[in-house]
């Protein structure tokens, strides 16, 4: 009788192995579905650029608003169980990995390693393309201009500090065009090699990334000195180099300089992001869910009711405006320039008879792209 009670366990173990084994062979059997289907999907990628070859340029085998239209689809076909973000970070992988059979894209961003830039371009772009670190937003633009690099990737607006107002300026006297708009929701950690806060001597860190921390910072590190350096890569590498130093940067920098987090998520908001621009040297065809990014001028802003006059077609025609920037226009004092948001296709109609409206109004204007909207 006492032996009854095992027999009964293996019993019932065995139909569970057997399940289980059954369940291991079916995802056997997916994999290899899916690395099928993979290679058959980088074989066609290969054609579609041996294709596009024969009429156009590197930069052209890559079409955002294709891509953007693909991912979307990914998106509202998705009924789970793996979220949205997921499988849409999943395709976005398998796209660049098939683009890069031909040749990898050169992304160019603002440096150097480890910054929130390179992960906005390893977000939009995949892996598989080659990302330039540069020393400076100038240097981005520059890159992308004299073709050395197919895109760039530059910061343009924080939710809680607002306006990057260099990479603003820069649009002022280059041809460049906006492809592409990447959202990053931003936690910044403070890293060092330290073992305690107490030992902390002074933090460095980008200036937009010290001001996002500004609350936290009064509260828990009042008395330590505060240096701002042009990114957040060379905080954490001062951090590594420097006794007493500690950097306020992003969880890839510390694995990347071998840094200890010391205290996680201090920036002041729960909601804290950077939107980041796509540079590129062409504009694009509408992909069904687009913004669009003007450069205009009125001849006498102080005049009264100018700006409205200005903007009053947009009104007309129903095209919404979510946000607008005044920067100096560096050819007169105290003469400006408006940097405005609005949604939709520049060749969509309202919008086109919009602008048409617009521009006889103005003293300048440029369209600086018509891109998709960030997909997530």
């Amino acid at each position: 009788m006492a032996r009854k009670p095992p027999v009964r366990r293996r019993l019932r173990a065995a139909p569970a192995a057997a399940t289980l084994a059954a369940m291991r062979a079916r995802i056997d059997g997916v994999d290899q579905q899916i690395q099928r289907l993979l290679n058959e999907r980088a074989l066609l990628a290969q054609r579609v650029g041996l294709t596009k070859s024969r009429d156009g340029t590197r930069g052209e085998f890559y079409r955002p608003e294709r891509e953007a239209q693909v991912l979307r689809a990914v998106r509202e076909r998705n009924r789970g169980p793996l979220r949205d973000e997921e499988v849409v970070r999943l395709f976005r992988e398998i796209m660049s990995a098939c683009l890069a059979q031909q040749e990898p894209l050169k992304v160019a961003y603002l440096g150097p390693e480890a910054t929130f830039s390179q992960t906005a371009v390893l977000t939009h772009f995949g892996h598989s393309v080659r990302a330039l670190p540069l020393g400076s937003i100038d240097e981005v633009f520059h890159e992308v201009e004299s073709g050395a690099a197919d895109f760039g990737v530059v910061p343009i607006e924080n939710s809680t500090e607002g306006t990057v107002n260099h990479t603003l300026d820069r649009f002022l006297s280059s041809p460049l065009k906006i492809c592409g708009e990447v959202e990053l929701r931003i936690h910044h950690h403070l890293m060092g090699n330290m073992s305690a806060l107490g030992r902390i001597a002074r933090i460095c860190s980008h200036p937009q990334s010290l001001a996002q921390c500004r609350l936290w910072l009064q509260e828990h590190l009042p008395q330590v000195e505060l240096i701002a350096v042009a990114s957040n890569g060379e905080a954490a590498r001062r951090a590594r180099d420097e006794r007493g130093t500690a950097a306020i940067a992003g969880q890839t920098a510390a694995e990347v300089y071998g840094l200890k987090v010391l205290s996680s998520q201090i920036e002041d908001r729960a909601d804290n992001s950077t939107r980041f621009l796509v540079l590129g040297r062409k504009l694009l065809a509408p992909s069904g869910e687009d913004r669009s990014t003007l450069l205009v001028s009125v001849g006498h802003t102080d005049a009264p009711g100018a700006l409205y006059r200005l903007l009053e077609p947009l009104a007309r025609h129903r095209v919404s405006m979510t946000r607008i920037e005044s920067r100096p226009s560096h050819r007169r004092k105290w003469d400006y320039v408006f940097f405005i948001d609005i949604d939709g296709h520049a060749e969509e109609p309202h919008v086109a008879r919009a602008l048409a409206s617009l521009k006889r109004r103005a003293s300048l204007f440029r369209l600086l792209g018509s891109y998709p909207r960030a997909v997530l």
